[in-house]
């Protein structure tokens, strides 16, 4: 049998307590559509650092190739095949230096 999850103090030892206080007061007050606004928009920086780290491997990706590729990093390559096709197999390479 397994104990007990561990709790938010112990998930979080590092966390200052007054801001502590502030995050679990905000989230005891915030309407539902506050509540989905924050996490839409944290939604959209996770996508955009994880798009910022693909144009980083893949410095010469397209733009479709780039939200194929996204695809396959949210998805999961069968998925993102099933639902976009296969991705090239020179998708992201740099061009060849002349």
């Amino acid at each position: 049998m397994r104990g007990a999850p561990p709790t938010w103090r112990q998930l979080h030892p590092d966390d200052n307590a007054t801001v502590e206080a502030i995050r679990f007061s905000w989230l005891r007050t915030a309407t539902a559509a506050e509540k989905l606004g924050k996490m839409g928009a944290l939604n959209r920086q996770a996508r955009r650092l994880a798009m910022a780290g693909l144009r980083l491997r893949n410095p010469g990706a397209t733009p479709p190739e780039l939200q194929r590729l996204l695809a396959e990093l949210l998805l999961g390559p069968t998925l993102a095949e099933k639902a976009f096709g296969p991705l090239p197999a020179d998708a992201g390479r740099a061009p060849a230096s002349r």
